[in-house]
């Protein structure tokens, strides 16, 4: 009988195995998985400044794998134009409007795995100051993301600011303040959301349960927020993709960085994009502005480039444009005039946020007195335009005369208040005068009467 040859194992093939030098990824990101004292252990490969994703969606996802190669799918860079035609205007049915994942062969899995952003909605709470210092991001937005449409969602007197912003498409009116909007408002805003497909959405106020579900609800890929610092924002995070805590229950308080959050993790370093940096803050006035604003305060004898603003009279019209984080910035008319008082060579424009103001200031400083009733941002950074300087408390004036690059002094309650609002003034032109006392009625007038001459100071050397 012929011997029978011994049973041999078959070879394992080599895709099924581990190379010993390269341990799986995904338990050597565990730390507790392995002996600490043992001297052969391999730290976890981590990178500075990164931060963790939202611990509510994942606990055990450490990030990107850094040894992870991509292909042409997966490219490095900055997202490329929008290659989808436009729109037909001519079709009242929106054709060429494709959702997502329903134009499989103009919108691509790589798009999705990028992480790029065609539609971005932004939230904004807040008014006119609020929406003007988000200005930045937006810019920021339209740099990193090349192509993208951007729309805005905020107050209606936050929409008046979008006049001066060419990278807003769309802005919509709702109030995102209001604890119990309208049933009917809020499920007209919910579908105006979800029927714009959007990529990422970014919202501004501290979102607790019900915020986050209304941005769940808008169907977009990526929701970002700010959330509450306390117990409120419990269960907010399962409902979004990233979530920033701020120091205070009033993000107004932040000041002029009162974005820095969500502004850091919009620029932040990808693969090989480099961190995109912040713009400065700038504001586009149309020349139909232009036209309107210069017939009003030619109308009340101001020449153009010889005339000085003045922004900040005490007044209960909504149309003061202070910020929520600063509600002690506005002086009575009496004190105005006696800043006004020693302005030489240029006339002083008051600029009255209502009408029922008129009278009071032609009583306190007289029939003669050069006075325009503006209420809209862009009307007021027409005016700005066209000035020699501003004088102005901390309302939206002091950084619209920043974004023209007009010359300025700013009146504040406190130096940290100054501090907040305006970082860096020397670079933007500006003089501070801070109360000593923390109140803005106690403000030093002589002080403010001495930093007022530099206006006057070129038309003395001439």
């Amino acid at each position: 009988m012929a011997a029978t040859t011994p049973l041999r194992p078959k070879p394992i093939p080599p895709f099924l195995t581990i190379p010993p030098s390269t341990p799986s990824t995904k338990f050597t990101n565990l730390s507790f998985f392995s002996n600490p004292s043992d001297p052969t252990r391999k730290t976890a490969s981590t990178r500075p400044n990164a931060k963790k994703k939202n611990p509510w969606l994942d606990p055990f996802d450490q990030g990107d794998d850094p040894e992870m190669e991509y292909g042409a799918l997966f490219s490095d860079g900055k997202q490329e134009e929008d290659p989808r035609p436009p729109d037909n205007p001519d079709n009242p049915y929106g054709f060429l409007k494709f959702p997502m994942g329903y134009a499989v062969e103009i919108a691509s899995l790589g798009l999705k795995v990028r992480g790029d952003v065609r539609r971005c909605c932004c939230v904004i709470s807040g008014g006119v100051y609020e929406n003007l210092l988000f200005f930045p991001a937006i810019q920021l937005i339209k740099d990193r993301y090349p192509g993208v449409q951007i729309d805005v969602v905020t107050s209606a007197r936050g929409k008046q600011t979008y006049e001066m912003n060419k990278n807003v498409r769309w802005a919509n009116e709702y109030d995102v303040d209001d604890h119990f909007p309208d049933p009917a408002e809020y499920t007209d805003m919910i579908g105006v959301l979800k029927n714009r497909y959007y990529d990422m959405i970014l919202s501004s106020k501290l979102a607790g349960l019900g915020h986050a579900s209304f941005l769940f609800m808008s169907s977009a890929r990526d929701r970002v927020s700010y959330i509450y610092p306390n117990v409120n924002a419990a269960g907010a995070g399962l409902l979004l993709s990233e979530t920033f805590t701020p120091d205070s229950m009033n993000l107004s308080e932040g000041g002029y960085n009162m974005y820095h959050q969500m502004i850091d993790w919009l620029g932040r370093p990808f693969r090989n994009v480099p961190r995109q940096p912040v713009p400065p803050l700038k504001v586009s006035v149309s020349r139909k502005l232009k036209e309107v604003v210069e017939a009003k305060y030619t109308s009340v004898g101001a020449v153009k480039g010889k005339y000085i603003v003045i922004h900040g009279i005490k007044s209960d019209s909504k149309a003061s444009m202070q910020s929520r984080g600063d509600t002690d910035s506005l002086l009575p008319i009496e004190i105005w005039d006696e800043i006004a008082s020693v302005i030489s060579g240029l006339t002083p424009v008051f600029v009255i946020p209502h009408e029922k103001e008129r009278e009071n200031v032609e009583d306190v400083v007289g029939d003669d007195a050069s006075i325009v009733f503006i209420t809209t941002p862009g009307q007021l950074a027409a005016l700005i335009n066209d000035s020699a300087g501003v004088i102005a408390t901390n309302t939206a004036a002091i950084q619209l005369a920043h974004a023209r690059e007009k010359p300025s002094v700013a009146l504040f309650c406190s130096d940290d208040k100054a501090k907040a609002f305006v970082p860096n003034p020397e670079e933007k032109k500006c003089a501070i005068i801070s109360s000593k006392t923390g109140k803005l009625i106690d403000i030093d007038v002589e002080a403010v009467k001495t930093a007022v001459q530099i206006f006057s100071m070129p038309l003395a050397i001439a």
